[in-house]
């Protein structure tokens, strides 16, 4: 009988192949947003809900009946259509969808779907509780009346990136880190990678960004804008902290090989000046943007090096525009756009 994704056909889709929808978990903790600052945030959040909300559903996960009314109320002081916005009540931890909502993998010929449920810890026990973001995936199955699997091991979605045609890339610094899965070595990640992801090959680059308490998602540091082309950050500053990692980065990624032997197209993009707020250095990364129906929402932070980000994907993308939203206050919960949601690809069923 075949038992995993990829013997029965599934993987994972690129983030640019068409959504049925966007899901996302309402921010409410304010352990990531001390204070004042949640509601500060919520300006940028609303406007990133706005712009998902132009080409495709908006699924939003809300922990109780007094946050769903509160949404309700916000939706048309920032213009967005009631119609575009679904929600669904359940207990949520934190808002970092991408890492505990659920993946979504769909047939070589398109006809279904099913979930895949890893195990969420929040980023290896940092932030306790996280019982109720690590069951979200099997309740969105369920809400659906999809199939899930269960492959039991921690896995996050910010730490895998996708080319749509069998090549993932990831970390050493997450993936292998012991507080995931220390009972597994990296060829045995690579199997559960292949065999849940759909995937052929598994591409690795050393570290994340300063700042990053994921031990280094790749979802801050390299991105795949088509099958065969990755952006990656640098730092050109070399005595910023991030100059080290994102030139050993930039060297791994030089000497790999796609499936068919051909090599990477690599693009740089340039590091934004440094996000510090209250002495904290936060993960600002242009590679935090987040492919939609309507859109490639880049996150910026109010300086020179916005402008430059923006023409290089805006070079790239050429299939829907590249639009800029400030993630400034979003950005002190150490996420962004990509972070904060997860695609449901759409299926032809």
């Amino acid at each position: 009988m075949l038992s995993t994704p990829k013997e029965r056909g599934f993987f994972f889709p690129a983030e640019w192949h068409p959504h049925e929808a966007t899901w996302i978990t309402f921010p409410h903790n304010d352990h990531s947003w001390q204070g004042e600052k949640l509601s500060h945030m919520y300006p940028e959040y609303f406007a990133l809900i706005k712009a998902i909300s132009q080409g495709e559903k908006v699924k939003i996960n809300v922990n109780h009946e007094e946050l769903k009314n509160f949404i309700l109320a916000e939706l048309p002081k920032y213009n967005i259509d009631p119609q575009q916005i679904e929600l669904f009540v359940r207990e949520t931890n934190d808002a970092w969808c991408r890492d505990h909502g659920p993946a979504f993998l769909i047939k070589n010929d398109n006809s279904e779907r099913l979930i895949v449920d890893w195990r969420y810890n929040a980023w290896g026990g940092k932030y306790p509780p996280f019982d109720a973001d690590d069951r979200i995936p099997k309740a969105i199955a369920k809400d659906l009346g999809l199939e899930f699997l269960s492959p039991g091991i921690i896995m996050e979605g910010g730490s895998v990136e996708f080319n749509g045609k069998g090549t993932v890339l990831t970390s050493r610094s997450c993936l292998l880190n012991p507080n995931r899965n220390p009972h597994l070595s990296q060829d045995q990640i690579e199997n559960y990678l292949k065999a849940y992801y759909g995937v052929d090959q598994v591409l690795w680059v050393s570290d994340g960004i300063v700042g990053d308490d994921t031990d280094g998602h790749i979802d801050d540091t390299v991105r795949f804008v088509n099958e065969n082309t990755v952006i990656t950050m640098v730092e050109p500053n070399v005595e910023d902290d991030n100059h080290g990692v994102l030139a050993q980065n930039l060297k791994e990624l030089k000497e790999m090989k796609l499936l068919d032997g051909s090599p990477l197209n690599i693009i740089e993009i340039p590091m934004p000046e440094a996000v510090v707020i209250d002495e904290f250095r936060a993960p600002g990364s242009y590679a935090n943007f987040y492919i939609c129906n309507a859109a490639v929402l880049v996150p910026i932070f109010g300086c020179p090096q916005d402008a430059q980000a923006l023409d290089i994907l805006s070079q790239l993308f050429t299939d829907r525009p590249v639009i800029g939203l400030s993630a400034r206050e979003i950005i002190w919960g150490q996420g962004s756009f990509h972070c904060l949601t997860q695609q449901e690809p759409k299926a032809a069923l």
